[in-house]
């Protein structure tokens, strides 16, 4: 009996590993839209409530740097449940989950540590339109390093996308000297400036690096696995800076005597809001570079940012000016050009699909008065030459 299960279970693992072996070539259309839906819900509150932070009277850039990572003990929910509560796969998780994976996750964790606390510098001197307009000049450099480190082709789609919402944040660069919020120095506005660019050079650089390490991965479980690694990364990272600045301490005097909302408020928006929003944003971008491409996922995040722009003017009243709406125009139309691009390939993409399968004439099958015949031209005339050798 013993041997029996013995057996059953060697049989059981070596499904497993099969499974796990090959990737699905086709990824869920729902998973997909379900992914970009919480990039899109994601994408938008914490940027909000990351400017809502400062608004009421946050100073803290390591705090603002500390809750966009210390969401990552969600991330144990989409990697435990669809086993151990909704049965949905045999897949024990960390399952292949080698020390290459973990260095990688570390290090790129790290990065995205230091990305996040170049975005809370940007965050604390720049309006919110302001801000996310300037991450879309992370797009071009996506596309470049894309093109590097994945060997991205460069089609007219992308390059027109990319383009137009670069020209979307060189307009806005140009016109924003008249978008200083009052009482802010020319020498700490240039300071945000200059720090959301980083941010999106870092983010630019996360995004091609996460895809080449992705095809080594082999299911959406094991993105978040490799996701929950970054992010703690990131946390420990922020956690050393607020420990050697004071942060902890200073969120305590933060929601008790400087937040205007008080402390209700700052501890269930200002804070723990911020950290599951952050956490949305973060692990679907992950499952759309996973889905799709780095590229992808960039445009579809630059995208968000015309959102962001709207979504800062009516929150906060950020001015919005003849730039702004020609910014925003310019990111919309490049997204959708985008879009448009897509669909033309995939159509393309059915229709050879449909031709390959068309093809295989070289073995037709013709059913006959119940008997199968298999006509295969090569084989047969390869037999018979062999035939006549013997």
């Amino acid at each position: 009996m013993s041997d029996v299960r013995v057996n059953a279970d060697q049989q059981e693992e070596g499904e497993q590993q099969q499974n796990l072996v090959k990737a699905p070539v086709k990824r869920p259309l729902g998973l997909l839209i379900t992914t970009y839906g919480c990039l899109f819900v994601g994408s938008i509150a914490s940027s909000l409530l990351a400017k809502y932070y400062f608004v009421h009277g946050g100073s803290s850039r390591w705090v603002s740097t500390w809750v966009q990572s210390a969401g990552f003990p969600l991330l144990l929910g989409l990697i435990y449940f669809p086993r151990f509560v909704f049965r949905t796969t045999k897949r024990r998780p960390f399952t292949r989950f080698t020390h290459r994976h973990l260095l990688f996750s570390v290090v790129i964790g790290l990065i995205l540590g230091f990305n996040n606390f170049l975005f809370s510098w940007g965050t604390s001197y720049l309006p919110v339109s302001t801000s996310s307009l300037l991450l879309s000049t992370q797009l071009i450099f996506t596309l470049i390093l894309s093109v590097i480190i994945v060997k991205q082709k460069v089609t007219f789609s992308n390059l027109n996308c990319v383009v137009l919402l670069t020209l979307s944040s060189v307009l806005l660069a140009l016109g924003s000297s008249q978008d200083k919020p009052a009482g802010l120095t020319k020498t700490k506005y240039f300071i945000g400036f200059l720090s959301t660019i980083g941010a999106g050079l870092l983010f630019a650089l996360y995004l091609p690096v996460t895809e080449r390490v992705y095809r080594s991965v082999y299911c959406y479980a094991m993105v978040m696995e490799m996701q929950l690694v970054m992010e703690f990364s990131a946390t420990v990272f922020a956690t050393i800076g607020m420990a050697f600045d004071g942060g902890f301490k200073e969120m305590v005097k933060e929601a008790n005597q400087v937040f205007t909302k008080g402390p209700t408020v700052y501890w269930t928006v200002a804070i723990l809001a911020n950290v599951v929003t952050w956490q949305l944003c973060f692990a679907a971008t992950s499952g759309m570079v996973y889905l799709t491409s780095s590229i992808t996922g960039g445009i579809c995040m630059t995208a968000l940012l015309a959102m962001n722009v709207i979504g800062g003017v009516v929150v906060y009243g950020d001015a919005f000016g003849g730039v702004k709406i020609v910014s925003t125009v310019l990111c919309i139309w490049g997204f959708s050009s985008y879009v448009y691009g897509i669909y033309v390939k995939m159509k393309k993409d059915e229709e050879k699909e449909e031709e390959e399968e068309e093809g295989h004439t070289g073995m037709k099958t013709v059913e006959d008065g119940g008997e199968l015949e298999l006509e295969m031209g090569k084989i047969k005339n390869d037999v018979a030459a062999a035939d006549e050798r013997v």
